[in-house]
């Protein structure tokens, strides 16, 4: 930067416009391994002589990897690349643009011999550009004697003068100066940070439960629930990863607040025998570094974890910085809340929602303190295995404190993967992604209708995707929308495919297998919420044999969709989304491809968003996104049906109701 002036210095060939960049490069590039990445660049000079332009990737050990660009419109100066990245860890990545003096020759030099003008001349320093490229540094003894034999037939006069100048810009010379090429003016770019982390970061298929209704059941002769614990909980395991999910998340595990707790749906007369929120923590038996006793101990806990990963499961842990107003925090240090002008501590609010069970923590009371305390807890939670935070209302904390918080674990633990739940304003959501939380929650819930739903992958996949990695949840222990209370079973499984073929990472919470819909009066939530009391769905019940053995059973579902998704790359990127058209108004459908090697992944989904009615439209698929031409036809694999038909440029579909309302479509090229 120009002290002066307060402007980058160009450089003798001007590079602009670079993209990607997360706010100018403050904050680094998001990627996981092997993302491919598009990059973009204007690169030009004055008058007439040639440019070009690479990309240089540095790793985290220091080495450096070049990759080429191409100029995709000269008229527009614009240059491109896909960068992708091998390997975890901190990486940077620059454009350079330099003058490229054999590309102004041989432009020159063609049109000049032809014309018969300068022809010797021309001839005499297109040999001369090559004697310099011959000092490239690493360049083969094979490449340094052809371009030698090239030097040689240049100045050959006895030689035509079009077999002179076939010689000197004869394919492997332009080639091998691709490859190696000789450079002048190099201009770099600063470095801009990326950081590039494990795939589970962008991909995967999280599965919510309440670990205290996994195994509870209630004690008829006594009248009284029992409870589920960490072990009855581990039990249901083994069916979660046959359902084909990556990750188990547990809401709260912490010992539940007694003051002001809750009872049955919200109210604030909570009996002596009811288990109160998770989400309401800390009691005399400990806070956020503590185990609820009724739910077992570390031990337990440690057993949970070991057998998650026994059958290909991480865990995920809800972290709530909040406490109950019997939270030894309180106790210990008042000085962390909010007191009020009564001299009572506020609780927490949502207005119209009160939640007298919790009291926020104020970060600007001593957040040296507290950043400590809240480090220290994560770390507990790290050495008992949890590599995966899902973060309860992070837009209630200073951004400033995850910024350091994410930065500070990612030291000594960069696989640690953080989910923000955080239902709010853009700019918000924006910034927790850019300061370092891996994935978000995002307004997916809400958004039903085809043409906001394509607005919004629009945005998610092409504007943010830079920074923030969605995670589209059709329904949460918070949310039942209207149009999963009322669509049926076309709506649950249309959210569900949706959710698991518009972006990499979906999630399922608890009870969707038999299509959870009452809501609670006057509000988007379960009726008789799981936050507040213990829920035993009796899943024995839906195996062969059992009372409700045949009926809707959503798991078979779920299960479809993942082995799906397992099976096409193209499902497990953000990026490459692709809107496609349809006639009706109520049917989406977009396309996702993925290539690799030899390896061409392409799925089209087609989906009915009216629950209420069977649609009959036609799809128009614009081919050369598919890597198709107008004309060709290709074999359309339905992977929930098994069904295949023979599809091309615009083609019949029958979604709906009284039909699958979903095509998840494998593109079989001929």
């Amino acid at each position: 930067m120009d002290a002066l002036s307060g402007q980058r210095p160009l450089g003798r060939i001007p590079v602009t416009n670079v993209t990607p960049l997360v706010e100018g490069g403050d904050f680094p590039l998001k990627a996981v391994v092997g993302e491919q990445i598009p990059v973009t660049a204007t690169v030009f000079r004055e008058g007439h002589d040639a440019v070009n332009a690479n990309a240089v990737l540095t790793d985290p050990c220091g080495g450096e990897h070049v990759v080429s660009l191409v100029c995709t419109n000269a008229g527009l100066n614009l240059w491109e690349a896909t960068i992708e990245a091998d390997r975890v860890g901190s990486w940077s990545y620059r454009i350079e643009g330099w003058s490229d003096p054999y590309g102004t020759w041989e432009h020159d030099a063609t049109i000049k011999v032809e014309a018969g003008v300068d022809v010797d001349l021309m001839l005499e320093e297109g040999a001369r550009v090559l004697e310099r490229a011959l000092q490239v540094e690493n360049r083969p003894e094979s490449a340094q004697r052809m371009l030698g034999d090239a030097i040689q037939a240049l100045r050959d006069e006895s030689r035509p003068a079009a077999a002179r100048l076939a010689a000197g810009a004869a394919p492997e010379v332009a080639q091998e100066l691709r490859t190696r090429p000789l450079r002048e003016h190099v201009s770099p770019t600063p470095d801009y940070p990326w950081l590039v982390e494990r795939q589970l970061a962008l991909y995967g298929a999280w599965y919510e439960f309440f670990p205290r209704s996994e195994g509870c059941y209630y004690d008829e002769a006594k009248g009284e629930w029992v409870t589920g614990t960490l072990r009855t909980a581990a039990q249901r395991l083994p069916a979660i990863a046959h359902m084909g999910f990556d990750v188990i998340y547990l809401t709260p595990v912490h010992p539940i607040g007694t003051i002001n707790r809750k009872g049955p749906n919200n109210s604030l007369d909570a009996g002596p025998k009811d288990p109160g929120s998770p989400y309401a923590i800390g009691s005399k038996d400990g806070g956020h570094d503590a185990i609820e006793p009724t739910l077992g101990t570390f031990e337990d806990f440690d057993f949970f974890v070991a057998q998650a990963h026994r059958v290909g499961l991480e865990v995920a842990l809800d972290i709530a910085l909040q406490c109950a107003p019997d939270h030894p925090w309180v106790t210990s240090h008042p000085q962390w809340f909010t007191t009020r002008a009564d001299g009572t501590i506020a609780h927490a609010e949502n207005p119209p929602k009160k939640y007298q069970d919790i009291y926020p923590v104020n970060f600007d009371n001593d957040p040296a303190g507290i950043y400590a305390e809240v480090r220290r807890v994560i770390q507990v939670w790290i050495d008992h295995g949890v590599k995966i935070f899902r973060v309860d209302n992070p837009h209630t904390k200073p951004v400033e404190f995850w910024q350091w918080l994410i930065s500070d674990v990612a030291q000594s633990h960069p696989d640690v993967i953080w989910l923000a739940e955080a239902f709010t304003q853009p700019a918000m959501m924006a910034t927790l992604g850019k300061v370092g939380f891996q994935q978000s929650y995002t307004y997916y819930a809400w958004r039903n209708q085809r043409q906001e739903l394509e607005e919004y992958m629009e945005e998610l996949s092409l504007q943010s995707a830079d920074y923030m990695r969605p995670s589209f949840w059709p329904t949460t222990h918070d949310i039942l929308t209207p149009y999963m209370q009322y669509g049926g079973p076309a709506a649950w499984k249309v959210r569900a495919a949706l959710a698991a073929t518009l972006v990499p990472t979906y999630g399922i919470y608890a009870g969707y297998e038999m299509l959870e819909a009452v809501p609670r009066p006057g509000v988007e939530e379960q009726i008789d919420n799981e936050k507040y009391e213990f829920k035993n769905r009796r899943w024995e019940d839906y195996e062969p044999g059992g009372a409700k053995a045949g009926q809707l059973w959503m798991a078979d579902y779920l299960r479809t969709l993942n082995e799906i998704r397992k099976a096409h790359p193209a499902l497990h990127w953000l990026r490459n989304w692709r809107r496609q058209g349809a006639d009706d108004e109520n049917v989406m459908c977009f396309s996702k491809r993925h290539v690799d090697g030899g390896r061409d992944d392409t799925i089209i989904v087609v989906a009915n968003v009216d629950p209420h009615t069977t649609r009959e439209t036609w799809v128009h698929l614009d081919m050369p996104e598919l890597g198709l031409g107008p004309n060709d036809s290709f074999v359309a694999k339905d992977l929930i049906t098994g069904a295949s038909w023979q599809w091309g440029q615009h083609n019949f579909v029958r979604v709906g109701r009284d039909a699958e309302p979903v095509h998840i479509i494998h593109v079989r090229r001929f």
